[in-house]
């Protein structure tokens, strides 16, 4: 789907104009009108005359965050990429945006609601390297790009030798500068480009999100997709939201797009959501969280079984506890704890709701397993030095909302309340002493 003029017989969908973004964008247009969007199309009152179906057309938006090199931690983070969009969305000039969850402030913005949260794309990290190299097979000394503080910080944690080296544009934009994989290209619609003429093919790797070289046909550039023992995904990455205005056509167009939200990612990504809520962190902040459910038929997707670990199945290994702790060079005795020690308090904390649940897998008297959500987090010092994480779970009601009952159920309720006990671990832990989660403030856009 190309980005077309707007029509105001339409429905317009706003994105912003990176090829990502587009694509993304273009998938949920697809969909919605794949899934029989007369409905969306009748309640935004934007049906064609004579037509039964859905007509969308993608308005691109320029962002702020597009297009500035300035590195992530310094732009501020929180909300860089989502502000213009929801500004455009509040003042009429689209009915619909699709973000990158990830990006997407905690804080909701008064008019505007999350109306639909499509299946999740693996959310883990993936490493393209030069000679498709992993990363135990990087040299000493390689050169690894990145512009997550996250992604550095556990880089760091696993390989305190590396020289991580600050990253931004979009996704061809960043695999250019790969050596080896110059060859990938920088589209005409990519507005960043390497800083230097001489940049293409000055790195030995860099890390990107797997969901994104998937949406965009170039997962054959990742040379190792990183296992969750070793980096833990930023909260909610690879999932997509879709916003709205909250007003009465709102629900009617959140009714006819309920055929494309997905419980399990939207219980998921809620969890992953109150924790960095609860913590008051940003999008830039070293904060890594996975969230997945257990039980009452979750079995691994298909598309992500060839890969080994899906984003809806356990860890490997033993799912009911971090296998063991991890500690960088910098780390100091009188620190915080390392990864794994949390969790083994998980009882105390709450860690299983329901006497029925015993640990991640749960047990229960009826042939139907009970539903349990596993949150594991972690945050990490900026040198890698430092790491405290936890693992808890709690058993899920039953869903009773139906469709277009996205942010009040008993589940989501459930799921944003083991966020917030998450973070509390973490910061009784010790969190905040180990990095400055509150550094990252909003800009103004």
């Amino acid at each position: 789907m190309t980005t077309t003029g707007t029509d105001s017989r339409r429905l317009r969908l706003g994105t912003r104009g990176s090829r990502l973004a587009l694509t993304q964008s273009g998938q949920v247009a697809e969909a919605l009108m794949a899934a029989g969007g007369g409905g969306a199309a009748a309640a935004a009152g934007k049906a064609s005359e004579g037509s039964g179906g859905l007509g969308i057309d993608l308005v691109t938006v320029r962002t702020d965050g597009d297009g500035d090199r300035t590195p992530l931690r310094q732009l501020g983070g929180v909300g860089v990429f989502a502000a213009r969009l929801r500004h455009a969305l509040l003042d009429g000039e689209v009915d619909l945006v699709v973000h990158s969850f990830k990006d997407l402030p905690t804080q909701p913005v008064e008019g505007l609601e999350v109306i639909c949260v499509p299946a999740r794309e693996d959310p883990r990290d993936a490493l393209c390297a030069r000679d498709g190299l992993t990363l135990a097979d990087l040299p000493e000394g390689a050169r690894v790009g990145t512009g997550s503080p996250r992604r550095a910080a556990q880089l760091l944690a696993a390989r305190p030798d590396l020289e991580v080296v600050d990253l931004r544009g979009n996704v061809p934009t960043r695999l250019a500068r790969v050596r080896g994989l110059e060859v990938v290209g920088v589209g005409t619609d990519e507005p960043v480009a390497p800083s230097r003429a001489d940049a293409a093919g000055d790195l030995d790797a860099v890390v990107l999100a797997l969901s994104g070289l998937r949406r965009l046909g170039l997962e054959h550039c990742a040379s190792e997709v990183l296992d969750l023992e070793v980096m833990l995904p930023a909260p909610a990455q690879g999932a997509l939201a879709v916003e709205a205005r909250a007003d009465e056509d709102s629900a009617e167009l959140a009714r006819a797009v309920a055929v494309l939200d997905d419980e399990p990612t939207r219980l998921a990504v809620m969890a992953e959501r109150a924790l960095m809520a609860r913590l008051g962190a940003g999008c830039a902040a070293p904060v890594g969280a996975w969230a997945h459910l257990q039980g009452a038929g979750q079995e691994p997707r298909e598309d992500h079984a060839e890969h080994g670990t899906g984003w809806n199945e356990g860890f490997r290994g033993d799912d009911t506890a971090v296998t063991g702790g991890r500690q960088g060079a910098g780390a100091t005795n009188g620190g915080p704890r390392p990864v794994g020690v949390s969790e083994a308090r998980g009882d105390e904390r709450g860690g299983t709701e329901s006497a029925g649940a015993a640990g991640p897998h749960g047990s229960a008297a009826s042939c139907r397993s009970p539903r349990v959500l596993v949150l594991r987090a972690v945050v990490t010092s900026l040198d890698g030095g430092q790491e405290v994480g936890c693992e808890l779970s709690t058993q899920l009601p039953e869903a009773t909302g139906g469709p277009g009952a996205f942010g009040d159920t008993a589940a989501v309720r459930a799921a944003e309340a083991l966020g917030v006990r998450a973070a509390e671990v973490l910061l009784e832990d010790g969190a905040d002493q180990i990095v400055d989660l509150h550094a990252n403030k909003p800009r103004r856009d």
